[in-house]
């Protein structure tokens, strides 16, 4: 019974714009979860200098004990008022589906570890332990994946620069988990913001990092490339993921 009145909590340590709406969730979850809570997390952006209070939406992990059916139901009840303080909905896990996917998801998990706040409960993250070749493996896949979304995308868009300019933005967001991924596998120092690990990669990898880095801070400003370079930056991301791609994969031979 101690943890349902337990109250403490890690908010404090959160940027003040994050601080509200994080404890909103928290003082939600400890009242409708009971001692099926076992830990918050607030991760990504919300925890970095890349943080705009405008545009930006606060991530959150749920750990939970037991889930179930009813559960994502109360989840969903909290919708609309999540969505009006820039709360998307939290990563549901158990701490067996974390231990069970460090294999499968080791990306992210190894990004969850980098870059997290345990606003209330125990740590699911801090004494995970990651094999270098579930990493490397991974990150090829989703490279090689990222092409066939880019040619598919394309193709499907038409090669209309609105949507070319969505597709390119997703993919070059994703790039960003995959560069500290890449970073970590090299045994090179992370950073918590995109530029900083942009530029180590790019030394690293051996690419012209100049176009990934300028729609990087059009994504930050909550902007988009204009209409009439749309083919020259798909063609840059492209050739640039497909570069990674195959260094990655040599990794694997060596």
């Amino acid at each position: 019974m101690a943890e349902k009145t337990d109250k403490r909590n890690n908010i404090s340590l959160l940027r003040e714009e994050v601080q509200a709406p994080t404890l909103f969730l928290l003082t939600q979850l400890q009242k409708d979860l009971d001692d099926n809570l076992l830990s918050l997390c607030v991760v990504g952006s919300a925890l970095t200098d890349d943080f705009h209070p405008k545009y930006s939406d606060i991530n959150t992990v749920l750990v939970v004990q037991r889930r179930s059916h009813q559960l994502l139901k109360q989840l969903a009840g909290y919708g609309k008022s999540m969505g009006k303080r820039k709360l998307r909905a939290p990563l549901l896990m158990t701490m067996e589906y974390i231990e069970q996917s460090l294999d499968v998801f080791g990306v992210e998990l190894l990004d969850f570890q980098f870059n997290h706040v345990v606003v209330y409960g125990r740590d699911p993250f801090g004494e995970l332990t990651f094999r270098k070749e579930n990493i490397r493996l991974q990150c090829e896949r989703q490279l090689k994946a990222a092409l066939i979304r880019l040619r598919q995308g394309y193709i499907q868009a038409l090669g209309k620069p609105k949507y070319v300019s969505n597709l390119l933005m997703e993919c070059v967001k994703e790039l960003l988990v995959l560069l500290r991924a890449l970073l970590w596998l090299s045994e090179i120092e992370r950073d918590h913001q995109v530029l900083p690990n942009l530029k180590k990669a790019a030394q690293q990898f051996r690419f012209d990092g100049k176009v990934i880095a300028h729609l990087m801070e059009l994504q930050l400003q909550h902007s988009r490339p204009p209409a009439d370079q749309i083919e020259f930056f798909f063609e840059n991301v492209y050739q640039t993921i497909d570069h990674i791609a195959h260094g990655v994969d040599r990794q694997g031979k060596e």
